[in-house]
């Protein structure tokens, strides 16, 4: 994904995040700087001082973004379909643009479905081509 951003928007600041509450902690100070959002719905589970530690869910953010008035498009790029659905449903319900992209052949769906759906959303306005 990072190539792809870097091709698509030279200058991108690109953040990852594998735990959904940082995540929600992060977009409520820095929300209306965000361009675009890409989210996975099965996150991991960290090992910390020998306890696994649940880093959440993909839907845990759908359900945070649902609750604010719609700022950047979400791709919702999740195997996990029914959770994946959920998501996708939460964010549109919500008025948020969003889609789906279905990961497949390891993760030659990211330069093809899923840089085409970020060119998708510069096209369609959501994303400012100057970001």
């Amino acid at each position: 994904m990072n190539a792809c951003l870097t091709e698509i928007f030279a200058d991108a600041q690109v953040l990852y995040f594998d735990d959904a509450q940082v995540m929600i902690d992060w977009l409520a100070q820095h929300l209306g700087d965000v361009i675009l959002i890409s989210l996975d719905h099965d996150l991991a589970i960290r090992t910390i001082d020998g306890k696994s530690v649940d880093c959440g869910t993909g839907r845990q953010v759908t359900d945070y973004l649902a609750t604010l008035p719609p700022t950047c498009p979400v791709i919702v790029h999740s195997s996990n379909e029914p959770c994946a659905a959920g998501m996708f449903f939460t964010l549109k319900d919500a008025g948020w643009p969003c889609s789906r992209v279905y990961p497949r052949d390891d993760i030659s769906w990211i330069a093809s479905a899923w840089a085409d759906r970020v060119r998708q959303y510069l096209r369609e306005g959501w994303i400012n081509a100057g970001s």
